[in-house]
């Protein structure tokens, strides 16, 4: 085994091991009793990293429902306001719609009085509203 292997499973067993609370193992490898200790600790090394596996698994599967949910409803509310646009484009007029693509052109937001007026129609000047000042009987 590479001498640069061999540190690194040392260095995780010790680390491990620490983390488990099990005693750290000898380095050496030639008495029988340090040989089963690194035998327990692989196990207990496996165990572990079967355990994280097992916990990142069922995470990985929880995010993948919410994110196939949030999908399904992007794409509901996609093809919703698809349906939208093409109403509104079929009921605009060709001077709103003209209106509409310089102003996209321009860069500025489409202002809400063009959009909301009814086919064929002009916009009304703007008129102010009365306000009533005192308590209405």
């Amino acid at each position: 085994m590479d001498l640069g292997v061999c540190q690194l499973r040392h260095f995780s067993i010790s680390f491990l091991s620490a983390l488990l609370g099990t005693d750290s193992p000898a380095v050496t490898v030639d008495s029988s009793a340090s040989g089963a200790s690194v035998v327990a600790i692989d196990n207990k090394i496996e165990q572990a990293m079967d355990l994280v596996k097992s916990h990142l698994m069922y995470a990985v599967r929880e995010e993948v429902e919410v994110l196939k949910e949030q999908i399904k409803e992007l794409i509901e509310k996609n093809s919703q306001l698809e349906q939208e646009n093409n109403l509104l484009k079929t009921l605009a007029s060709p001077e709103q719609m003209a209106q509409f693509q310089a102003q996209l052109q321009a860069g500025s937001p489409p202002s809400s009085s063009s959009c909301s007026q009814p086919p064929g129609s002009t916009p009304a000047p703007a008129q102010p509203i009365p306000q009533s000042t005192g308590p209405s009987a």
